[in-house]
């Protein structure tokens, strides 16, 4: 036996041996995972050499690919270099980074921010930094992957830490959660501001009086919200127009803000525990210069252009009344991210697939990210994107939606 065969049959790489639902889908042609795009031309995407209509990107405003945010990124290239090679906690804080926390938190009517390289490392720093030794985490179920790692990360570091779900946005199961809590004991309630499968909006006004009444923290994750609702794109607490409805906010730039990184919100001196004590923080390198250039830009347009937050809206608004005249099962869809809930998986991937050779790109999405039997088309649409380019996808989500007896 030669040293990689031996390698290959150590017990650790047993399930990777084992695992063939990826070839088999493959084999099928229904794989729709890791389609490497080889450009971009506004809301079309090349893939495979066909140009396909981008229905499933979180580019809300089409920030991505403006020239201001590309013009800003090489110019931070050229004074800063390529990377910070180094942690914010140590050599990797550039003045970049304290401009573009000072901003945020003035744009969303808070003390203090602090950024993180990404806006999963954002939830999983300061969820595990805040939820110490005996505290209690109440999340609701529908929550992102990121705020549950946040909170597994937590426990691991904190062996006495609670973790509770709740039912998605029911506020019953929530208050029955926190009733049987002690009101001395620390309490973390935690929420998407927008979910980003069901789309849909969290009842904040009456989370954060469940919260006050029972003592718990309120932390918002608005990485679908701002830039895509309220007036002008400041997210839920603008939504329900009321800025102090949170304790803590957080958001990503690798959605409305069209870079990567992330950043969260709040008291300075909570901000101030969580830059200390934030694992993902210490231990990781910084924003590149580029990506925090570009989300500096990117809040400029946002603060200067409401006319991009107004369309998006729009373009909700007749996306939504556009799937639901057509008989699609959309649940409690309110943004524009619209799930085309199916709930066969086989089914969903059908769909998916001749959306795909009808030039439609779309996300496809499964269980664990959805619970079992809601699997759904997860679309989504930028500022972008012309009325035209919007009918021609509900004519073809018609035709094909019925050869498959969806609708």
């Amino acid at each position: 036996m030669n040293i990689s065969s031996e390698r290959a049959m150590k017990p650790i790489f047993e399930p990777c041996h084992e695992y063939r639902e990826a070839d088999q889908a493959r084999e099928s042609g229904l794989y729709p995972f890791f389609r490497p795009i080889e450009a971009y031309r506004g809301s079309k995407v090349v893939i495979e050499g066909r140009e396909l209509f981008m229905a499933g990107s979180n580019n809300y405003l089409g920030l991505a690919l403006d020239p201001r945010l590309k013009e800003a990124a090489e110019a931070a290239v050229r004074k800063y270099g390529t990377s910070c090679s180094g942690s914010r906690f140590m050599n990797g804080t550039l003045d970049l980074h304290e401009e573009l926390e000072g901003r945020l938190a003035s744009f969303v009517g808070r003390d203090s921010a602090i950024c993180f390289t990404t806006g999963y490392q954002t939830n999983l720093g300061a969820i595990s930094a805040l939820a110490t030794r005996g505290s209690h985490v109440i999340s609701d179920k529908y929550n992102h992957a990121s705020i549950m790692d946040g909170i597994f990360l937590a426990r691991g570091l904190h062996r006495e830490v609670t973790l509770h779900r709740y039912r998605h946005n029911n506020l019953e199961d929530l208050e029955g959660v926190l009733r049987k809590l002690p009101v001395s004991t620390p309490k973390l309630l935690v929420t998407d501001g927008v979910f980003s499968m069901e789309g849909d909006i969290a009842p904040l006004p009456q989370l954060k009086a469940i919260a006050d009444t029972y003592g718990a923290a309120l932390y918002l994750d608005e990485a679908h919200a701002i830039g895509v609702v309220g007036e002008t794109g400041r997210g839920t607490c603008e939504y329900y127009g009321d800025s102090l409805l949170t304790d803590l906010t957080m958001c990503t730039f690798s959605k409305a803000f069209g870079s990567i990184g992330g950043f969260v919100a709040g008291d300075r001196d909570i901000i101030d525990y969580i830059r200390h004590f934030a694992r993902p923080l210490i231990f990781s390198a910084s924003m590149p210069p580029s990506n925090v250039a570009a989300a500096l830009e990117a809040l400029n347009i946002i603060e200067t252009e409401p006319e991009r937050i107004h369309r998006l809206q729009q373009i909700a608004r007749k996306m939504l009344d556009g799937f639901t005249s057509l008989g699609f099962e959309i649940g409690t869809a309110s943004t524009p991210i619209i799930p085309l809930i199916i709930g066969d998986n086989e089914k969903t991937f059908m769909f998916w697939k001749a959306l795909f050779e009808r030039g439609i790109y779309v996300n496809p999405v499964i269980s664990p990210a959805v619970p079992p039997n809601r699997a759904l088309i997860r679309t989504s649409y930028m500022s972008i994107h012309t009325d035209a380019e919007l009918d021609m996808f509900l004519d073809i989500a018609e035709e094909e939606a019925k050869k498959l007896h969806i609708i």
